[in-house]
């Protein structure tokens, strides 16, 4: 936690309580259903928390701005967002039942009033439109482009345009040739963002944008 708050010094003290909150309950639910690594759970805060906040560093999502946060597995980046951004409504679907149940419990029970979280697949989602969508591990740019598109509203209202915001890891660039040329997109490294404790395992961490 010590990282967020020398990071991001600004949260409320309701934040840091919800971020406190989530935090022990990770590791006690993820006994139930793993919805993190075992062998990282230890970490939660610095390699998973502290992860999701980190697309603060680059942008922010406006008041009444709409976000999904596309196959959210045990709930990242979405529900740390949700605590970051509290005035942005976050959508955090995913197809399997009893990580969306561990969301449901964590949300509950740390008060986080603007987040949903919905057992759904992206492709039943027909006609609700969103502002951003965000994923994290869940597969290559090229197919989560496809998922998304669709799911974007026309109208702006960031500094950025509509699009995908997509935690990844490894070569990105690489993984950008999966994409048409025509795509524009951007990449936020992470790793100059931490402090030098965390830098090695930022290192190779990035959040790739790319455009309606």
């Amino acid at each position: 936690m010590e990282h967020i708050l020398s990071l991001f010094p600004d949260l409320t003290d309701l934040q840091q309580k919800q971020l406190e909150t989530i935090g022990e309950l990770y590791p006690e639910l993820n006994q139930q259903v793993n919805v993190i690594s075992r062998k990282d759970i230890e970490h939660i805060f610095e390699h998973h928390i502290l992860h999701a906040l980190l697309i603060g560093k680059y942008m922010n999502f406006v008041p009444n701005a709409e976000v999904l946060d596309l196959g959210t597995g045990g709930g990242f980046p979405g529900v740390p967002l949700a605590i970051m951004f509290p005035q942005t409504h976050f959508t955090l679907v995913d197809g399997t039942r009893k990580k969306i149940g561990v969301v449901k419990e964590i949300i509950e029970q740390a008060g986080i009033k603007n987040v949903r979280a919905q057992h759904i697949r992206a492709e039943d989602i027909k006609t609700h439109k969103f502002d951003f969508v965000t994923c994290r591990a869940v597969a290559s740019i090229d197919k989560l482009v496809n998922w998304s598109r669709r799911l974007l509203k026309t109208k702006e209202q960031h500094a950025i345009p509509n699009g995908l915001l997509a935690w990844k890891g490894g070569d990105v660039e690489k993984e950008l040739q999966l994409l048409g040329k025509k795509e524009y997109t951007e990449i936020y490294p992470l790793g100059p963002l931490v402090p030098e404790e965390l830098a090695e395992y930022y290192e190779e961490k990035y959040i790739i944008y790319v455009q309606r």
